[in-house]
């Protein structure tokens, strides 16, 4: 990606060194990534509800750490992106930025939810509902440079004033490469998460046992 990927933009137009935009390569599919923990997070509250099965609070709370950890990275790729692009590392008006915000937010208070309740049961029932109101954020974080385009690039079309990002050729293939290379890591990311909470429930059950 930083020796051989061609420079994703016409160097002429670049605002400072146009290297620095081969950020993109992985500031779009960690951006994605993230989208896909939290659809994660969204199906297994739904699963959740209806079945009363642990396994589905394991793997929402899993995929939501994931998920946190990718908005996380989603956030400073950009904005070291942005600080060459437009001279900045945060610009207020734009409305990708702070609807990643947001997401990023409300996630992180799932989290934070869960570390309040003690009680298993309601927590994972009351997770579940956050879980499934809370993915509303991520289609408005997906769709905001459709609804008010300012500083944000539009890469996946339709967008205002037509076309699209114009992502083909040889660009198109490093950019799949990496697709494919966090969307695998964040499987592996999430069932290692999971198989260490179900290692902490058995734990739990053995203390249980013999009132440890």
């Amino acid at each position: 990606m930083f020796f051989q990927a061609p420079i994703p933009i016409d160097p002429g137009s670049a605002a400072g060194d146009p290297n620095n935009f081969r950020i993109f390569y992985f500031h779009l599919p960690i951006a994605i990534s993230a989208y896909l923990c939290f659809a994660v997070v969204f199906i297994s509250s739904i699963l959740y509800l209806k079945s009363k099965q642990q396994k589905w609070d394991i793997i929402s709370l899993s995929a939501a750490e994931v998920g946190v950890v990718f908005a996380l990275l989603t956030l400073a790729s950009g904005s070291i992106w942005g600080k060459s692009a437009w001279n900045a590392y945060w610009v207020s008006w734009d409305v990708r930025l702070n609807t990643s915000l947001i997401l990023f937010l409300i996630y992180l208070s799932y989290l934070m939810v869960r570390q309040a309740v003690e009680e298993p049961e309601k927590r994972a029932r009351l997770s579940a509902v956050f879980g499934i109101i809370g993915f509303i954020s991520v289609p408005i974080s997906f769709l905001s440079v459709r609804f008010y385009s300012r500083m944000h690039p539009c890469v996946v079309g339709p967008c205002p004033g037509g076309g699209g990002g114009g992502i083909s050729g040889v660009v198109l293939y490093y950019l799949l490469i990496n697709f494919a290379a966090y969307f695998l890591l964040v499987a592996s990311l999430i069932m290692l998460k999971i198989e260490n909470e179900r290692l902490k429930e058995k734990a739990n059950e053995l203390k249980q046992v013999n009132n440890y």
